[in-house]
Formats: C-alpha cells, sequence, structure tokens
C-alpha cells in the first residue's frame, strides 16, 4: 500500500484539506494518506520546514509527501516534485525544498502539467502524486532543473567560548526550540562550566527530563531531535519568559 504524507497551512475549518484527499482517493482508494500537521502558521516556510524535517525521515524510504503552503509565493514554476534522503517531496517553488534536510535534494523536476489555478493541490497536483505512488520515475513528471527558490537557515555560532544560536520553534506547549545542537554542546561543555543566557535570565544546568524540576520551573533539555529545548514544567515557556521564534539564545563557557 503507497504511503502519502500531507502537511499544509489549510487549517480544519474548510474544506480544503479534504478536498486534496478527495482527489488522491478518486485516483486510487488503496492510497494510505497520513496527516502529519494541517496547523502549520499561514504563508510560514520556516514553520513548515521544521514540522516535517522533524519527522520526514521516520516514514519508509520512497515515501511521498505532499506540502501545501505559502503558494502565493511559489516562483519559477509553480510545483516542484523532488527526492530528498530516499523521499519523494510535491511541494511549492517558495524555497521548502532547500531547508528540509541536511541534505540538499538529489534530483527536482518542475512538473509540465500545471495550469493556472487558485487551489493547484486540488487538480494539478494529484497526478504527480500518484505517479510518485506507483514506483514511478521522478523524472517522467517534467523538466529537470537547478533553477528553483533556495533558501539558507540561520545557523548556530560555535566558539570555544560561546554557542549563539535562537529560537528556531515554539511548540504547541510552549516549549522553546533552539538552534543549538547537543552535538557541539557536548564537544565544547567537557571539563567545563557554563551558563545558559537567555532573555535577561540565565542558568547553568542541562536537564534530562521535563519532570527533574517542579511544576513551574524552568527546565533545560536536549529533546529527541537532539536540539536544545527550553521548557517550563506543566506551564508556557514562551508566554511566561517573554521569548519567542528567533529570541537569541547562548551558551557561555568559563576557560
Amino acid at each position: 500500500m503507497a504511503l502519502v504524507t500531507f502537511t499544509s497551512d489549510f487549517g480544519h475549518a474548510d474544506h480544503y484539506v479534504a478536498a486534496v484527499k478527495a482527489g488522491l482517493l478518486s485516483k486510487n482508494s488503496s492510497l494510505n494518506i497520513v496527516d502529519i500537521s494541517h496547523s502549520i502558521k499561514p504563508f510560514d516556510i520556516a514553520h513548515m520546514a521544521f514540522v516535517v524535517g522533524a519527522v520526514f525521515k521516520d516514514f519508509p524510504k520512497g515515501t511521498v509527501h505532499v506540502l501545501g503552503s505559502n503558494v502565493g509565493q511559489a516562483d519559477r514554476g509553480s510545483y516542484l516534485a523532488a527526492k530528498i534522503e530516499d523521499h519523494f517531496f510535491v511541494a511549492p517553488n517558495n524555497g521548502i525544498l532547500s531547508i528540509l534536510g541536511s541534505k540538499s535534494p538529489e534530483i527536482v523536476t518542475v512538473l509540465d502539467t500545471l495550469a493556472e489555478s487558485t487551489f493547484p493541490q486540488r487538480h494539478e497536483i494529484i497526478d504527480a502524486v500518484i505517479h510518485l505512488a506507483d514506483n514511478k520515475e521522478l523524472s517522467q513528471l517534467g523538466t529537470e532543473t537547478t533553477d528553483y527558490v533556495q533558501l539558507m537557515l540561520r545557523q548556530p555560532r560555535a566558539t570555544r567560548k560561546e554557542i549563539a544560536g535562537h529560537v528556531i520553534h515554539v511548540d504547541h506547549y510552549g516549549n522553546l526550540v533552539t538552534n543549538i545542537k547537543k552535538q557541539d554542546f557536548d564537544i565544547l561543555s567537557k571539563s567545563k562550566n557554563y551558563k545558559i543566557v537567555f532573555g535577561r535570565d540565565t542558568a547553568n544546568k542541562v536537564h534530562i527530563s521535563y519532570h527533574e524540576v517542579d511544576p513551574g520551573e524552568v527546565v533545560f533539555l536536549f529533546n529527541s531531535l537532539n536540539l536544545l529545548e527550553i521548557a517550563i514544567n506543566q506551564g508556557n515557556a514562551a508566554m511566561l519568559l517573554g521569548l519567542n521564534y528567533d529570541s537569541p539564545i547562548a551558551i557561555q563557557f568559563e576557560e
């Protein structure tokens, strides 16, 4: 049974999600369609890239991932099909394919069959998704290209004295996920004292779990993505700490 994931900024109040699924299932009723999220912030490419990038490699290789976000800003060909780390993607040409994974797309194809439409996911991309779900060649969908929109995410800066990063995601609970990697912290923190600088406050301990601190207390840990996370046990860190997306976070090391 072919596996297709679907992620969008369509929300749940309208018919858009159901319309895309209906189009897919009318072509192949045996498809297994998994929703990753339809609560992506409208037009927020970075939010979608984080959510999809955090989970797509957990699906079997060969899975087809449909991304419906920020279509209004798509450029140089409205929709693309691509292969990234043995997964297939059908996505708008808005830069998201360049920031999904740790590796660049192996192949990117401009879909040939696109017509002018205010809702291209409902009609024009359906055949491309079905084609890939049937294990057919990506190259048959259109013209291979290297001329597609590419973005670059801001990276943390690491020196012997400091890792300087920022918040890249605020989850449903108000937990603040940063781009500071555990690998960098482990290398630089050996036999050194350190302090975490967040807003006007500091802390000097990285925890293992949320429950190492009392309810209402701030906790710092490396999450399942091996990224530094700032949370409040049974509370909303973003709201209570006054931090949000793009807030600067640093770990400073004593020589």
